[in-house]
């Protein structure tokens, strides 16, 4: 007499990093019965670039610029952070007009930063008319923050004190005229992407995160927007003139990938609403300091300052020795937690559903990996990945 067995196969199938989904080094190692997902391994570590080490080298002014090329798409909101943790150490309070001008740069960095993302997600669904005109439209922000910071892409326009340049009425009005024609397109990729079939089929469903699940991971930004989890620094926080311009914190209950596309459409008319309220209330006076008043060595100390990037919850810690240089700068960026915390959202999805999942995080992985660690024993240094820090296993 035969008995059959049946027994599952289990497979390995790499994603990246050489990405099918975005273009940045990330793998995803899937372990798979069939077409559906058992297992993720998620393995960083093909993006190091030494910032937090180069930071200490450099004085505290000179960080500025190179906080504002951790990341291209949110860089000045990594500037106003380490900015702000600066202003703090120094008890500098910038002028009204600076922080409305702040507070525009980092929502028109906004809008573009989830237009950006709504089109990734759009091609990875195979919706590419939608991606091109996404990104069209996109260049409407772009035109808009280059008349506001002088550059379209890397702006350097933060400063301890306020801003680098002010804006006069032509430029309020040009600004103005701009986002109201991107206003006009967000309230039609809102219809599109809440009635499309494909869309819909594409994204419902797919990498759903339970409110419990977002909590215990500790995700942030609209990945936890998306599963009801009310959190958003901008509202808890504070900082610069989100106590003064009114806007609403945007949140999905199921959580699925079509929950977290959806906070950040909710978004985008939340950010272009303050943005018209800015530039209708802008308050008088001068947004720019005189830097030959600033001082050039920093009190002893330590300072710690968040801001809510596009992606979440962003921080910096800066530790002073009573130099002209940081003793210690430590950077966490938003992704860190959503990708490398995320990986039980693939865990009974198909194979297909991978990409879409993953698009879902807008992930940024040139933000995440930035260790060096030193061997005080041995005087010498090596490169480790951000995972093997967070698991203990690095020992010394």
């Amino acid at each position: 007499m035969f008995r059959v067995v049946e027994a599952t196969h289990i497979i390995e199938i790499p994603i990246g990093p050489q990405h099918p989904a975005l273009h940045e080094p990330l793998l995803l190692k899937l372990h798979a019965d069939g077409e559906r997902v058992v297992k993720v391994d998620v393995i960083t570590g093909y993006n190091h670039r030494g910032v937090e080490r180069l930071a200490e080298k450099n004085s505290f002014y000179r960080d500025i610029f190179i906080a504002g090329r951790v990341c291209g798409i949110c860089n000045t909101v990594h500037a106003d952070c380490y900015v702000r943790a600066l202003e703090y150490m120094l008890d500098v309070d910038p002028p009204p007009r600076a922080k409305y001008l702040r507070v525009l740069a980092m929502e028109l960095e906004r809008i573009h930063s989830h237009m950006i993302i709504l089109a990734v997600n759009a091609e990875l669904a195979g919706f590419d008319t939608l991606f091109m005109y996404l990104m069209k439209d996109r260049e409407y922000v772009m035109r808009a923050k280059e008349i506001l910071t002088g550059q379209r892409v890397l702006a350097d326009y933060m400063m301890v004190g306020g801003v680098r340049r002010d804006i006069d009425e032509v430029k309020r009005s040009r600004i103005l005229d701009l986002v109201r024609r991107v206003e006009e397109r967000v309230r039609y990729y809102h219809e599109v992407f809440r009635e499309d079939v494909t869309i819909n089929k594409r994204f419902r469903d797919a990498g759903r995160i339970k409110h419990v699940d977002a909590l215990a991971h500790s995700l942030v930004g609209p990945v936890a927007r998306g599963s009801g989890v009310r959190t958003d620094v901008r509202a808890q926080d504070r900082y610069d003139a989100y106590n003064e311009v009114p806007f609403n914190v945007v949140t999905e209950d199921y959580g699925d990938s079509y929950a977290r596309v959806m906070v950040r459409l909710g978004e985008l008319h939340e950010s272009i609403s303050m943005v018209k309220y800015i530039l209708t209330h802008l308050p008088q006076g001068n947004p720019v300091p005189d830097e030959r008043k600033l001082p050039r060595r920093f009190p002893e100390g330590e300072s710690y300052a968040v801001a809510e990037a596009p992606r979440g919850e962003l921080t910096y810690y800066v530790c002073s020795s009573g130099g002209d240089k940081p003793y210690r700068v430590k950077i966490r960026t938003p992704s860190f937690n959503n990708i490398v915390n995320s990986a039980f959202a693939y865990v009974d999805q198909m194979i297909a559903d991978v990409p879409i999942i993953l698009g879902s995080f807008d992930p940024c992985i040139s933000c995440m990996e930035r260790a060096v660690v030193t061997d005080l024993r041995r005087g010498d240094k090596y490169q480790v990945p951000l995972k093997k820090l967070a698991v203990g296993g690095v020992r010394m």
